[in-house]
């Protein structure tokens, strides 16, 4: 994978090439900004990812030389300090290696999540509460922040749907290998006959729209609703109409948020989601590929499932779209799932490769 990146990384090269070539000339300023702004952001991408490539190249050349003379002079205690920078540049560049595969300009953005619960009552909830905490936990180990937008608690336990936004580089890049129907098998601690029961969420993933895509609105088409927010947060929370619904009427569409104290505040956060969601619309129908992932919801049920969790009456999850699997499955609920976005982000490089 390694000659892969660089083969990507010389074409990425050539990329800066032409377009500072295309910069260069007198001509390009008279462009319009948009164009011009668009160009820029590119340069400086295609540059960073260069200038990171060129550092570990001399990283490793200055490690291998240090080798060789702690070698030669038996050196013991510079032979561990070269292992630990070999361990350290291994990682980084693995991480280079995975962002190679996030080509996608949607790729960097922050990511809407929402999970769903389907078929299988308050065990379906309990299991969208675990689904949420699995990915505060991702979230948590890539140094990146959650924000809930907007959560609806279980009847008994759990939560019924709940919407969030991971803030980071490439979240909507990692996440999108989770959107779809997640399945889990295990013996419900809900039922005391000790039965094993089957349940179902489904995870939307979004990428957040930034001030850099003009997604305009007509006032006339969305009504905006008011109401007390059910959920914690005080007594101001719970006395005030500080909750918003806003239903986008051309499509039907309806987002909320009421995790703020602020009416305000809430209302500038629901029409964030609503963008996002017009901008994911209006993108799928030019990208049937992306259309499939993201417009066609499958029924939240059996046989429609991305990845199964089985926690009875053995123990793996496993994805079926790239048949990547484990049998540590408490690590996965902890926030490893790495492996399947990994796996996953593979899987579509080779099939857009060919």
């Amino acid at each position: 994978m390694v000659s892969e990146v660089i083969f990507d990384l010389a074409n990425r090269q050539q990329e800066l090439e032409k377009i500072e070539k295309t910069m260069s000339d007198a001509s390009f300023w008279q462009r319009d900004q948009d164009e011009i702004s668009v160009l820029n952001q590119q340069r400086a991408g295609l540059k960073e990812i260069i200038d990171i490539w060129q550092r570990f190249h001399t990283e490793v050349e200055d490690a291998k030389i240090l080798a060789e003379m702690a070698f030669e002079e038996n050196d013991e205690a510079t032979m561990k300090e070269v292992e630990r920078d070999v361990a350290r540049l291994q990682k980084e560049i693995k991480g280079l290696e995975f962002q190679s595969l996030l080509g996608d300009p949607d790729d960097k953005r922050n990511a809407i999540v929402a999970i769903n619960a389907g078929a299988g009552g308050t065990e379906a909830q309990d299991w969208v509460e675990m689904l949420f905490r699995m990915y505060t936990r991702w979230s948590e180990d890539k140094n990146m922040e959650l924000q809930v937008i907007d959560s609806l608690g279980g009847d008994e336990a759990g939560i019924k749907n709940v919407t969030f936004n991971v803030i980071g580089p490439y979240a909507y890049g990692y996440l999108k290998s989770e959107h779809g129907i997640h399945r889990m098998v295990r013996i419900s601690p809900f039922d005391a006959t000790g039965k094993r029961h089957t349940s179902f969420a489904s995870v939307s993933v979004l990428p957040e729209v930034d001030t850099d895509i003009n997604i305009e609105i007509d006032e006339n088409d969305i009504r905006i609703d008011t109401f007390r927010a059910s959920g914690p947060g005080g007594q101001h929370v719970n006395k005030t109409s500080s909750a918003v619904r806003i239903t986008h009427l051309p499509t039907n569409i309806v987002v909320q948020c009421q995790n703020e104290k602020s009416q305000h505040r809430n209302k500038d956060m629901a029409m964030k989601v609503l963008k996002s969601k017009l901008y994911e619309l209006e993108k799928g129908k030019m990208e049937q590929k992306k259309q499939k992932m993201h417009q066609s919801q499958k029924e939240i049920a059996w046989g429609s499932q991305i990845r199964s969790y089985v926690f009875n009456p053995y123990r793996m999850v496993k994805d079926h779209r790239t048949n990547t699997e484990t049998g540590n499955v408490d690590k996965v609920m902890d926030g490893g799932i790495d492996d399947y976005i990994d796996a996953f982000l593979r899987m579509n490089c080779q099939s857009f490769s060919s």
